[in-house]
């Protein structure tokens, strides 16, 4: 049996590609962009660093400038669209075919999901009451999903599958939830007539969905030449765009498994039966038969998954790093009294490490004793606990809110050290008491 070549460049690529398929590596590459981002903000570079953010980009066209951002405003309303898109991916396959879409299973993650919510945010709004700082309270909501199946992921076979399942559900609806807060609460003065433009191209994507259209560029273009650039002119925030716009991909097959099993083997026997031409290019035959084959593929392929599959690496190792190093830079050069000079630090910290831990603990406990929903099996009190802590893991969304919430360079400072202390705190809890067997 022939085994396929090796090529010096795939020596270099497959371990990198290997470490890429590890559930973990995700986490691991956002702590070390967080970590770069965290010396170079207090470093003897950080001046030029946190200039490099502020760098203005645009297009020009007949002498005018459109679109004309710097360069964090990019990163925060462009890369993250396709960061929020992937997300909306994942949204609508949970919905349609995953732990969403049956509604005893998707009870549990579901309310503890919601306490997981609401308890943190009650929290920072209890000790910031007031002013602008009342805006933050939807910052120790979110929990961010790499850095925390991350940590479970480390832990191996020291926790049930249904563990890792039951965080992803809720890390999921937790991401539903910071989008329609983003949507309703985060947004700045809206634009009715770009908003309308963009609802209008919302629209044609779902026609085109219905009417059994699955090219990713009709898809693509209309999303971002249309539905993204629109909602961005709007006012409300694009990502907002980006979800909507994820959920107009079809989810569903051309082919049934019993058809695309049928006619790949019939294209093997083929293929099979032509004759070797002895030369490094195939003969056309095998080349029209080979293209069959991806039809038929692309046909057993929903266009949501496939997008899906291709994108989650390109934003799991480019999108949210860049985010990282983008929004988690900040001077841990600040003295105690500016520090605490309001309770966002604070509230931010109490509400992620304790907010997140009661509010998941506490629903999930709750409509158990109610017989709302089972335990998954192989849960237990003290491993839900130990979840409940890697919930508190709030960097990416967290982040994000934050560059909404706050337009004071300080008020932005307190709720960085508040999301990575807590944070840390969570994530160390959290293995530590799933650790133990």
């Amino acid at each position: 049996m022939n085994t396929p070549k090796i090529s010096p460049i795939d020596k270099i690529v497959y371990p990198i590609q290997r470490f890429m398929r590890q559930e973990r590596s995700g986490g691991i590459v956002l702590g070390i962009s967080v970590i770069v981002a965290l010396v170079l903000a207090n470093s003897s570079w950080s001046e030029s660093f946190l200039l490099l953010f502020e760098h203005k980009f645009g297009f020009q066209f007949d002498g005018k400038t459109y679109l004309e951002y710097d360069l964090l405003h990019w990163i925060n309303d462009g890369l993250m669209a396709i960061f929020f898109f992937v997300v909306g991916l994942e949204l609508k396959r949970e919905a349609v075919g995953g732990e969403l879409s049956n509604p005893r299973k998707a009870l549990l993650p579901i309310g503890a999901a919601t306490g997981g919510m609401i308890v943190p945010a009650l929290l920072f709004f209890a000790l910031n009451s007031s002013g602008e700082a009342s805006r933050g309270w939807g910052i120790p909501m979110a929990t961010d999903i790499a850095f925390s199946l991350g940590v479970l992921y480390l832990l191996g076979d020291r926790v049930p599958l249904s563990l890792k399942v039951f965080l992803t559900a809720l890390a999921i609806v937790d991401d539903l939830g910071a989008v329609l807060v983003i949507a309703f609460f985060y947004t700045s003065d809206i634009y009715i007539v770009n908003l309308l433009i963009g609802f209008v191209f919302i629209t044609t994507m779902y026609v085109g969905n219905r009417l059994g259209v699955r090219n990713i560029f009709f898809y693509a273009i209309l999303g971002i030449g249309g539905v993204w650039t629109a909602f961005l002119l709007s006012g409300v925030h694009a990502t907002i765009a980006s979800v909507a716009a994820a959920f107009t991909i079809p989810a569903g097959v051309k082919m049934d498994e019993n058809t695309f099993i049928t006619r790949i083997q019939n294209y093997l026997i083929r293929f099979k039966a032509i004759d070797p031409n002895g030369k490094p290019v195939l003969s056309e035959d095998q080349v029209h038969i080979l293209d069959k084959v991806r039809q038929s593929t692309n046909a057993a392929m929903p266009p949501l998954q496939r997008l899906e599959h291709a994108m989650h690496p390109f934003v799991i190792f480019v999108i949210v790093p860049v985010f990282a190093l983008a929004n988690a830079g900040v001077s841990l050069h600040v003295d105690a009294e500016s520090l605490f000079s309001t309770h966002i630090a604070v509230g931010t910290g109490v509400g992620l490490l304790f907010g997140k831990f009661i509010g998941v603990v506490g629903a999930t406990l709750l409509m158990v004793k109610l017989k709302i929903a089972p335990f998954p099996a192989g849960m237990t009190v003290k491993n839900l606990c130990g979840l409940g802590f890697l919930t508190s893991i709030g960097f990416t969304m967290s982040l994000f809110i934050t560059s909404l919430a706050f337009s004071d360079p300080m008020h932005i400072v307190q709720a960085k050290i508040g999301i990575f202390m807590a944070s840390i705190a969570g994530g160390i809890a959290g293995y530590v008491t799933l650790r133990k067997r």
